[in-house]
């Protein structure tokens, strides 16, 4: 028989392992990106225009880059979220690394905490390492976001983060990202992220 904690893995590695498929261990800590950390964060929900219900198709940033989640999956503490980086400009986009992550609260205040690079402090079986991804106009890659929802020490407030942005590297503009639920650390003070990965061409993009 199955026990629990061995299912909810297993449905959390099917997540990860889907966004991997359509897609050295070097802690941080990261902060707002630039300016006011306290004011919105770039391309933030607060500086939105209409819903995507109204809005015309949405022109290309700058960068020539669009960053957005695919969903999400928790089980048993650990916690999930797929992201998908879309080349939607005109010229190849080089990427070889991992995204740059910054959570922020309901007030949109940054949280400090530690973002891994890579995930063996959360989990196990995500930590291969960065290699070069070259992304012709259309084309995309993945990653993915881990955590766990554990509180180990009852006298430190648990941490729920309500907005993501995601930046493709460092030093690059961040994109307000849907965390498709509360970033719900508990009191661990950490988040891991996967390298980008070039998702397979004949798998759907996310809509």
């Amino acid at each position: 028989m199955i026990s629990r904690d061995m299912a909810a893995r297993r449905r959390i590695t099917a997540t990860v392992a889907t966004a991997l498929a359509l897609g050295g261990c070097t802690p941080g800590d990261h902060r707002g990106q630039g300016g006011d950390p306290s004011g919105p964060p770039p391309g933030s929900r607060a500086e939105a225009g209409p819903t995507a219900s109204t809005e015309p198709p949405a022109e290309c940033p700058a960068p020539g880059v669009r960053i957005r989640s695919t969903g999400g999956d928790a089980a048993m503490g650990l916690r999930a979220l797929g992201l998908e980086l879309v080349n939607c400009g005109e010229h190849p986009y080089q990427l070889n690394g991992y995204p740059v992550l910054h959570v922020f609260d309901e007030a949109r205040e940054p949280i400090m905490l530690r973002v891994v690079n890579g995930a063996k402090e959360i989990t196990s079986g995500f930590d291969q390492p960065p290699r070069q991804v070259t992304l012709a106009a259309g084309e995309r890659a993945t990653a993915v976001v881990l955590w766990r929802n554990l509180v180990t020490d009852s006298t430190v407030v648990a941490t729920n983060g309500e907005f993501l942005t995601v930046a493709p590297a460092a030093g690059q503009p961040a994109e307000e990202v849907d965390p498709d639920g509360p970033i719900d650390l508990g009191n661990t003070g950490r988040i891991g992220v996967s390298a980008w990965k070039k998702a397979d061409p004949s798998s759907p993009p996310t809509t």
